[in-house]
């Protein structure tokens, strides 16, 4: 078996309603993502705890999907995709009930932690599309799937605010849960499995090795505004992952079984300088869309505020997702005609302009709305552009681990982002009506560096060779067919 897997008995009915069951995987699991973002200042009295206690409900979500989205991505290459997303879908399925019957703070944190597993999804479900579409559905499915992230969590804004003013808040776990058993019986019913496998046994060490020093580095990045940027248990966090990693690095190049990450294949041009891409887009977007709702909540008389609701801010924000669906099948055509690496030189750039006339936009809030939409327009031909980078430099065999190393990148890039947000607004404030907000310059300079990330990251793509997709050959040991094996 090689090359590229065309699916030639797919007929484009069922191409058509296998990328529509994994795009709305990956737009629940982005509902799940934001679901607690704007209940966070109501979590410390609906919970019983402190504001310290309930920003670990974000947290918890960053970590577990950041050490899950590597693991189940090679556990998918050697047993199977679509079985490893159905049981990233069942833990966040689990998870979500939790959340629905409890109101226990450390209840809810479990729940919480069992959601970020589903981020494993969106890449999981990438691989799933490169190896049963037919060839000329993949770049779109991809760039669909690759989407999700940012459209889900734009729909979530004002479904949460929704909820959150008019209902119970376990009503958002308890429809989390809902969607999540929805779509397991979806993908067991319309998407097949993968029948490319990379055979081997499963690297315990390295991922343990992994785990933790993603935690080292996680860990302080997303508390460090709390912690202190320069306390001994941030700065030993930070100095912990270093060693950790360089200790993991040397392990995974002389394991002697299939390596958790094939740091052969992660070193190689195309896949290194796009994923160092991939981190700077995610600063460059998740900017955005995480100071953007804040904004049109804050009052007038910050300047640069309209004093809407919460639910009314979502509402003002669709667009933001409407955008990123509709031009995901662009990005799509626009590297099928010039390649990725064109696609992503032009979704930075337009991310870029986003980024950097947002500080010179405060009003008509038609004026926001549209200088926001340009952001995820950017954002959306840049990530759509991204799998098919990693796909083309990679083996059939490596895709849904490489996915997965390239989401965590995403990851790694978005909770940077969130730690810069935090680190710049609490340093920058000014007082409207007895209360403290981040003032005007706190988000300029939030928007400067944010579009500094975006040019960063199309100088980097500019540089990314483009390599053809690569053809390999899978041993007729490792290949096998949803049946069993060959």
């Amino acid at each position: 078996m090689t090359g590229t897997l065309s699916a030639p008995g797919s007929s484009p009915a069922s191409s058509k309603v296998a990328i529509g069951v994994l795009a709305s995987s990956g737009i629940v699991v982005s509902l799940m993502q934001t679901l607690a973002v704007p209940l966070l200042p109501e979590f410390p009295r609906l919970l019983d705890t402190t504001a310290s206690n309930a920003a670990w409900l974000i947290t918890i979500t960053l970590l577990t999907g950041a050490v899950f989205a590597p693991v189940l991505g090679r556990l998918g290459d050697m047993y199977g995709k679509r079985r490893m997303l159905l049981v990233a879908l069942g833990a966040m399925a689990v998870g979500s009930a939790l959340g629905a019957v409890s109101s226990e703070f450390l209840v809810v944190l479990v729940a919480r932690g069992l959601q970020g597993i589903g981020i494993a999804v969106i890449p999981l479900g990438i691989s799933i599309m490169r190896d049963e579409l037919p060839a000329d559905r993949v770049g779109s499915g991809i760039a669909v799937m690759s989407s999700t992230l940012g459209a889900g969590g734009a729909v979530g804004l004002p479904l949460t605010g929704l909820v959150a003013e008019y209902a119970d808040w376990h009503w958002l776990f308890a429809g989390s849960a809902l969607f999540a058993v929805f779509q397991i019986l979806l993908v067991r019913s319309f998407v097949p499995e993968s029948p490319v496998r990379s055979g081997g046994s499963f690297d315990t060490v390295g991922a343990v090795g992994l785990s933790a020093a993603l935690l080292c580095l996680l860990l302080p990045v997303s508390r460090g505004t709390m912690w202190g940027w320069d306390s001994p248990l941030v700065l030993g966090l930070f100095a912990a992952s270093v060693v950790l990693f360089l200790a993991w690095g040397f392990y995974e190049l002389r394991v002697p079984a299939t390596p958790l990450v094939n740091l052969r294949i992660s070193a190689r041009p195309a896949v290194l300088l796009t994923n160092l891409a991939s981190i700077l887009i995610g600063v460059a977007m998740f900017a955005s869309f995480m100071v953007s709702a804040q904004m049109l909540q804050a009052p007038t008389g910050t300047g640069y505020g309209f004093g809407l609701s919460l639910m009314l801010s979502g509402v003002a924000l669709l667009p933001v997702g409407g955008a990123m669906v509709a031009f995901s099948p662009l990005s799509a055509r626009i590297s099928r005609r010039w390649g990725p690496g064109v696609t992503l030189v032009l979704g930075v750039s337009i991310l870029a302009v986003g980024n950097l006339a947002r500080p010179l936009v405060h009003s008509p809030l038609a004026g926001v709305i549209v200088v926001v939409t340009v952001t995820a327009i950017g954002a959306a031909l840049a990530y759509g552009a991204v799998p098919a980078l990693i796909m083309r430099a990679v083996p059939l065999s490596e895709t849904a681990a490489a996915n997965s190393l390239n989401a965590l990148c995403r990851s790694i890039g978005t909770s940077t982002c969130s730690a810069l947000v935090a680190t710049v607004s609490a340093g920058m404030l000014v007082r409207v009506g007895g209360q403290t907000y981040p003032s005007l310059d706190s988000y300029t300079v939030i928007f400067l560096i944010a579009g500094g990330a975006a040019v960063l990251a199309g100088l980097i793509g500019a540089l990314t060779p483009s390599p053809k997709p690569e053809t390999v050959t899978v041993p007729a040991r490792v290949a096998v067919t949803a049946g069993g094996p060959r």
